[in-house]
């Protein structure tokens, strides 16, 4: 195999992902130091096409990095008014009073938004102050000098299916820079492969996920109440999983409507995405929607393990920023305000480190920034929560969960210490002889829909000539391991009906559809036989989400 020539450019500091965490690094770099060189990749065909949250936005990152955000026109102009919590029965629903909750987990004072175009805004901004932003390549390798990140290979295009030089094959081109910020988002490729050759995760617990899935919906006029936030646990989970729903109000008669499931669950033939669609059946669900119409879907991965997760965030020439460090806030289910936070103190870091001469060593600061600072104190307070629920089911976990962050927020300390997570997600996953399979009602078409079809409202888009980016590690697994063992789990746990096995003469068989890939990662997350690596695929291809 040839060794591929290609040209390097030399910046101060390479971000890799225009999400909230790297485009915050870009800005404060250039707020500190305007003469610094500082290049943002994206993966997304624009800013913002691979961003997807549900989202209500605490603004303190934002309130910090841009304090008049509002005056220079911020898309974000929907308050929260009304905060409403529900546990779901079958065919009824129980409000759950505001009144017991801890104070930190009040919406009040928050903005409903979309954070693909606050994003888009942020680029703007970024972009105003000399940030060079370059959508649509794809950061696919590191560039290592021994065990320093030295940068990232981007814009490699026209690969073949098999993986040979097309004949418009672009090699891409090295980005070299004095630091390298990781901000892919949750299990973003690079960060794996950073991850696994430092062991960034020893010592930690491994980390936590849930797979969001989001329908932004077009309501009638009269039953829209600008500035809503209603969350829901209960049905259609049940025992089945952890998990809840969001359905925000935002301006323009629009709605998000999005459901969580976390990964932990045991039952292999457990079908998220219809668990969602079935969701969407409830009275006071489908009395909200009926008469509205679908306009957009999406799903993508959210880190849940929380402050025991958080792996070791540097490395010789390089940071973990966002959800590549794992920095959700569970209960309160936001983390675009410890994103910006991250990449904030991240760029405070490698400012400081440049103007002393440094280059390619490990950002200690930042790190202990992070641990010590505005995100440890949000993250903290909610650490127990998450392993409660996982521990002890749903109703044990609300209450000693609730008990736990009130003495957390009010004293500073917790009686249960810090509680521990046990296996990965993907070792969560039984065996299918244990379990019953789940019947899923057919989706109507009015309000539940078939995963092709909502994947088609998603806009993904894959050049099929190039090589799969989703790789098995060993082909011959899902059909000879997972399939008699697990009942193939994949084909049920993506959301966008990538994975199929196929009936053949020759027997079953396993075909990959990458061109719905999603990026939503579950697969990388979930596979009990972990045989699933997501790479990114040639730049500029995966979803083109409007405005989720």
């Amino acid at each position: 195999m040839t060794e591929v020539t290609r040209e390097s450019m030399e910046y101060d500091v390479v971000i890799v992902g225009a999400g909230p965490a790297g485009l915050s690094a870009a800005i404060r770099l250039k707020q500190i130091d305007p003469e610094l060189e500082v290049v943002v990749l994206e993966k997304g065909s624009e800013v913002g096409a691979h961003i997807l949250s549900g989202a209500v936005l605490d603004t303190s990152g934002l309130d910090q990095l841009i304090p008049d955000w509002k005056d220079k026109g911020a898309p974000i102009t929907v308050p929260v008014k009304k905060d409403n919590f529900y546990m779901l029965g079958e065919a009824g629903a129980m409000r759950i009073p505001n009144w017991p909750m801890p104070p930190l987990m009040s919406n009040h004072g928050k903005y409903i938004v979309s954070m693909g175009n606050v994003c888009r805004w942020m680029a703007e901004q970024a972009e105003g102050l000399g940030v060079e932003i370059f959508p649509g390549m794809a950061a696919s390798e590191i560039v290592w000098d021994g065990d320093r990140v030295a940068g990232v290979v981007a814009g490699e295009f026209g690969k073949e299916a098999d993986g040979s030089e097309g004949p418009g094959y672009e090699p891409g081109m090295e980005l070299r820079g004095k630091y390298v910020m990781i901000a892919e988002g949750v299990r973003g490729s690079l960060a794996k492969v950073v991850m696994e050759k430092h062991n960034l995760s020893d010592g930690h617990c491994p980390q936590k996920f849930g797979l969001g899935m989001k329908e932004i919906w077009e309501i009638d006029p009269a039953k829209h109440r600008e500035g809503t936030v209603t969350h829901t646990m209960g049905w259609p989970l049940n025992g089945n999983a952890g998990g809840g729903s969001f359905i925000y109000h935002l301006e323009n008669n629009q709605v998000y409507v999005g459901f969580v499931v976390h990964l932990n669950y045991e039952n292999p033939y457990l079908y998220p995405y219809m668990e969602f669609q079935r969701f969407k059946h409830h009275p006071m669900v489908a009395e909200l929607l009926e008469g509205g119409k679908r306009v957009a879907y999406g799903a993508r991965a959210i880190s849940e393990g929380g402050w025991q997760s958080i792996p070791k965030l540097t490395v010789p020439g390089a940071v973990l920023l966002g959800c590549s460090a794992g920095l959700v806030n569970v209960p309160r289910i936001k983390g675009n305000h410890n994103a910006m936070l991250s990449g904030i103190a991240a760029a405070e870091a490698a400012a400081a480190a440049i103007k002393g001469g440094r280059s390619g060593d490990e950002l200690v600061e930042y790190e202990a920034d992070l641990r010590s600072g505005p995100i440890a104190k949000d993250l903290k307070k909610v650490r127990n929560v998450k392993p409660m629920w996982s521990k002890w089911g749903m109703i044990p976990s609300l209450v000693f969960g609730g008990f736990d962050m009130w003495t957390n927020d009010l004293f500073g300390f917790s009686l249960f210490g810090t509680l521990k997570h046990g296996k990965s997600d993907a070792k969560a996953t039984g065996e299918a002889k244990n379990f019953k399979e789940i019947e899923y009602p057919k989706p109507d078409g009015k309000l539940s829909f078939d995963r092709l079809t909502n994947v088609s409202f998603s806009f993904t888009n894959h050049e099929e000539s190039q090589p799969c980016h989703l790789k098995l590690k060993d082909p011959s697994v899902p059909i000879s391991v997972n399939l008699p063992k697990f009942a193939e789990p994949a084909q049920r746990y993506c959301p966008a009906g990538v994975y199929e096995v196929l009936e053949s003469a020759e027997g079953p068989e396993f075909r990959i559809n990458f061109q719905n890939c999603v990026h939503c990662k579950t697969c990388d997350i979930k596979d009990p036989s972990q045989n699933i690596n997501w790479t990114t695929p040639q730049g500029g291809d995966g979803p083109n989400y409007p405005n989720m």
